[in-house]
């Protein structure tokens, strides 16, 4: 399950991407316009500016912007980045790896061997996964949407 913090970012990270090349945007227009709770926000957005997704610009006109195409960012690096580990143990973890203290032999753990499957399919998604093409799916939906209420 994503973490509110998670879910905070990517919405924060999709507004910033309809802005993209359009100059930074204020912590309270994002907080306003997307309904998050500024304190929590400003810390999500320092931890997204110190793992180099966004850039930000102090005094008049200032605010956070993307620094990198919404391309270019995938939803696994904000989950990794905000929540940690994909995987639904440790065991199986490709960047935070942990042996369970409960495990006697991770080889035949039947648990383990499932975890690793629903990461797998998890990253094939996630890792394919960019903010442009959640811009897209969005896009996409509304049309439906429209077509649907004709």
């Amino acid at each position: 399950m994503l973490s509110r913090k998670t879910k905070y970012a990517i919405k924060a990270l999709l507004a910033l991407s309809r802005k993209y090349e359009q100059g930074p945007v204020l912590i309270s227009e994002l907080s306003e316009k997307e309904m998050l709770p500024k304190k929590f926000l400003e810390a999500i957005l320092l931890d997204l500016k110190n793992q180099g997704i966004l850039g930000s610009k102090k005094g008049s006109g200032g605010g956070y912007y993307l620094i990198k195409a919404p391309a270019d960012i995938m939803l696994s690096s904000i989950i990794r980045i905000t929540d940690g580990p994909i995987s639904l143990t440790s065991c199986v973890s490709l960047n935070f790896y942990e042996r369970c203290d409960d495990c006697p032999d991770e080889l035949t753990c039947s648990l383990r061997d499932v975890a690793k499957d629903v990461r797998d399919a998890s990253l094939n998604i996630l890792t394919k996964t960019s903010l442009q093409d959640m811009l897209d799916r969005e896009t996409k939906l509304k049309k439906g949407r429209k077509k649907g209420k004709k």
